[in-house]
């Protein structure tokens, strides 16, 4: 595989965190440049993130000396330096829905944590084992851009990556209808609990815009492509609650399901033993081997237990039973700054490349 330069933008944030530690030895891609804030220029990623740093791992030492770069005043010249970028910068929607487009304008293709673009027509948000033929939307997007290079890909909201991949492959069976309840990490707000005390002990029943996104994402992660646009899925039904918990990482949720032909709890543990896409097809370095893991244990799955199963990147599933309201019931797990964020979209990076999109 050929070997790409990237930039991480946001890269102080826990995210952009994120993204320097999945990245510090990755086989396809090197870091060369890290930008943030104006009021980070010109400060060293040590100088500008130290003291913030939310990681369990160690500032990786080639990047601790890296000078950073202004996110929005340095474009052109960071798109002078990279193949493409992350994108995981803390603005106001419309700023980074702007951002995003000058950069892919300045013909440096984006790979973004953010939800601005997710609902974007041509913009394809990608979940690599369940909807990879979305990437084909991005030659409409070009031409919408008036570029030859430049684009904007999306990842999903984390809150989806715990209970969608589950529902994937019972699709088959005709989904009607899901309710999914969601406890969600204190790092999805970018938080710890030396942050943020207030949550020990403590639950909140309300994350804003988070419902939203869980109840329609996935209808677009389902949806077709059609011209130059990606229209969404008109089924299933979807309905949730997302509640924030005193949990560091993982998010958690209660799904409930039903179909039109209802399956064997056999078949559904077989669709989810069986089940993996084109990450592992590819054989993508960050692709989990297994996917999908079901737990045989009432207990689990937990997650301190089992959320940095195969590198974070893979989703825990327990609890399967049939249930009075829906079909069915289970619990599903995935690690969020991982799998449904900085992962997610090293693994989304990691298709563009094996595709040819950032040549």
């Amino acid at each position: 595989m050929k070997h790409y330069n990237v930039g991480i933008i946001g890269a102080t944030g826990m995210v952009g965190q994120r993204f320097a530690t999945l990245l510090e030895n990755h086989p396809w891609f090197t870091v060369t440049v890290l930008a943030a804030s104006p009021r980070s220029k010109g400060k060293t990623y040590e100088e500008a993130a130290g003291s913030r740093w939310a990681m369990t791992t160690p500032m990786p030492e080639s990047m601790k000396k890296m000078v950073l770069m202004d996110a929005t005043a340095d474009i052109e010249e960071i798109a002078s330096k990279v193949d493409f970028v992350f994108c995981a910068v803390d603005m106001k929607k419309d700023e980074i829905k702007a951002l995003e487009e000058a950069y892919a304008k300045a013909e440096c293709p984006v790979v973004s944590n953010n939800s601005a673009h997710r609902f974007t027509d041509d913009v394809p948000m990608v979940v690599p084992e369940i909807n990879p033929e979305h990437i084909e939307i991005i030659k409409a997007q070009r031409e919408r851009l008036g570029t030859k290079k430049g684009f904007i890909a999306v990842k999903s909201n984390c809150s989806i990556q715990s209970y969608v991949p589950a529902l994937e492959p019972l699709r088959k069976f005709g989904i009607t209808k899901v309710l999914a309840c969601t406890y969600q990490a204190i790092s999805g707000a970018g938080k710890t609990f030396e942050t943020w005390p207030e949550m020990v002990d403590n639950l909140i029943p309300y994350i804003g815009g988070e419902e939203e996104k869980s109840e329609q994402e996935p209808l677009k992660v389902w949806g077709r492509i059609e011209g130059n646009k990606i229209v969404k899925a008109s089924a299933p039904a979807i309905t949730t609650q997302c509640l924030r918990v005193p949990v560091s990482n993982g998010h958690t949720a209660a799904v409930f399901v039903s179909f039109d032909k209802k399956p064997s709890k056999e078949e559904i543990l077989k669709c989810w033993k069986e089940f993996s896409g084109v990450p592992q097809e590819l054989e993508l370095p960050h692709a989990p081997k297994q996917f999908l893991n079901y737990f045989e244990e009432n207990d689990r799955p937990q997650a301190k237990l089992d959320r940095d199963l195969e590198g974070g990147m893979a989703v825990s599933i327990g609890r399967l039973r049939e249930d009075t309201q829906y079909d069915y019931k289970f619990v599903c797990l995935s690690h969020n700054t991982l799998r449904g964020a900085a992962g997610g979209a090293v693994l989304l990076a990691e298709l563009l490349a094996a595709k040819g999109y950032f040549d």
